[in-house]
């Protein structure tokens, strides 16, 4: 290949790379928002308590939470975790603005137990998706 032809494909990298990161300025997605990408799956559980909500995602073998506060606003403390029977939980606890999670977990065919929790409220499950 001769310097020329290297150039150009030097000059077309960095252009495309230069987009990618213009658009990513110019449009980013709604900060916050929860989408199907943060937990892969179908929804199969909600459960909801006083100051927010645990979602509940399954593909395969792989359970997937997250807590969600049910008012918007400052950060607080929120956490959520996913245990398949048998292992340690997995957990995400902080201060967060808008979501705590996702945590997954390969659970295959066991029981999972998923805990949530926004300030001073929190649901618990109990052994569930055997």
């Amino acid at each position: 290949m001769n310097s020329g032809a290297m150039r150009r494909r030097l000059a077309l990298g960095a252009a495309v790379l230069t987009a990618a990161g213009t658009l990513t300025l110019v449009a980013p997605a709604e900060a916050g928002a929860v989408t199907a990408a943060d937990c892969a799956g179908r929804q199969v559980r909600t459960l909801p308590f006083a100051t927010g909500t645990v979602r509940i995602y399954r593909q395969g073998g792989y359970v997937c939470a997250i807590t969600l506060p049910r008012t918007s606003g400052g950060k607080r403390t929120m956490s959520v975790s996913v245990q398949a029977r048998g292992n340690r939980p997995v957990v995400d606890r902080g201060r967060y603005r808008y979501h705590a999670g996702p945590v997954s977990v390969h659970a295959g065919h066991r029981c999972v137990w998923v805990k949530g929790a926004v300030g001073g409220s929190s649901a618990s499950s109990g052994w569930i998706l055997c």
